[in-house]
């Protein structure tokens, strides 16, 4: 075995230990992320008391096949990483001469194992038949209003999964969250949206009793506000009397502008006059945050501008 594959085992060993302390990564070093290498290099400092760069992971381990190997110095802190004492060690386990050398005893060695092996791979054959293993399947589940039942719409719920204290987003799709199998004893899920009240789900992944549905309770205030946004005016002073019930007197709202072109602010008056004749403006944006006071009035609204 040559040194580049060599290297290219140590890549795959570095990569099964960094699983071994984050199990729900289940990716290659293609999909290795930044957040990914952070951890990497917190974890080799722990480990080894050494430091890897950044700008080094990704010239030498990110990419899929290397022209040349790295210093040894480095090569000497990836193998401590894996359990060996450096390269050198690493590199003889690989190419350490086995025991026997004989033709004489080979030949003996390899009559014993067809008289293990054969009846070996017979029961194992049988054993397969009546006993398969049970693979753990990604579980789905649904958000929904808890009012009207209806699947909440993707792009406006963020959903956080959170196992020994690290935070994974997980995609929402058609009101859906998809939850992987965890070698974990319980998975926290942290729900959060500008039109529904925070949930958090504690799911016990020791039993098979997933929930299906996730109730969501809707913040009333701010159903009627996304509704004013984008509904037609049919009275104007009416949602003008509506306005002022929902909205706090202290009321500031960011709107944030298209092409990072920064951010306009608004004050109660001034968005109220923009919500009472609603443009294609107003339509098109996005709430994306609001947070109420003390008596439940909408104190804060932040506003993506599409």
């Amino acid at each position: 075995m040559t040194e580049l594959e060599q290297f290219q085992r140590l890549k795959k060993l570095v990569l099964l230990k960094y699983q071994e302390h984050y199990p729900f990564f289940q990716g290659n070093w293609k999909s290795f992320s930044a957040q990914d290498i952070q951890k990497l290099i917190d974890l080799i400092e722990e480990n080894c008391k050494q430091t890897i760069s950044e700008k080094w992971i990704y010239t030498h381990l990110k990419p899929e096949t290397n022209s040349k190997i790295p210093r040894k110095d480095m090569l000497n802190i990836l193998a401590q990483f894996t359990g060996f004492s450096g390269w050198d060690e690493f590199v003889f386990d690989e190419n350490a001469p086995t025991a026997i050398t004989s033709p004489k005893a080979k030949q003996s060695v390899s009559k014993l194992w067809l008289l293990l092996f054969v009846p070996i791979i017979g029961v194992a054959v049988w054993y397969s038949n009546f006993s398969k293993p049970e693979i753990p399947e990604t579980k789905s589940i649904e958000l929904n209003n808890e009012f009207t039942n209806e699947k909440v719409k993707s792009d406006e719920i963020i959903v956080i999964q959170v196992e020994d204290s690290v935070e994974k987003p997980l995609e929402v799709k058609d009101g859906k969250v998809q939850l992987k199998p965890s070698e974990n004893k319980q998975t926290k899920l942290i729900i959060k949206s500008p039109f529904y009240h925070p949930k958090t789900v504690m799911i016990n992944n020791s039993t098979t009793k997933t929930p299906r549905q996730v109730s969501l309770t809707p913040d009333d205030y701010a159903m009627m506000l996304k509704a004013f946004m984008v509904s037609d005016i049919k009275n104007w002073q009416t949602r003008k009397q509506q306005l002022n019930k929902i909205l706090s007197d202290n009321l500031e709202v960011i709107v944030m502008l298209k092409n990072n072109l920064g951010a306009e602010y608004y004050d109660k008056n001034e968005f109220s006059q923009k919500l009472i004749v609603p443009t294609a403006t107003v339509k098109r944006m996005r709430i994306i945050e609001v947070k109420n006071d003390a008596e439940n009035k909408i104190q804060f609204i932040r506003i993506k501008q599409e």
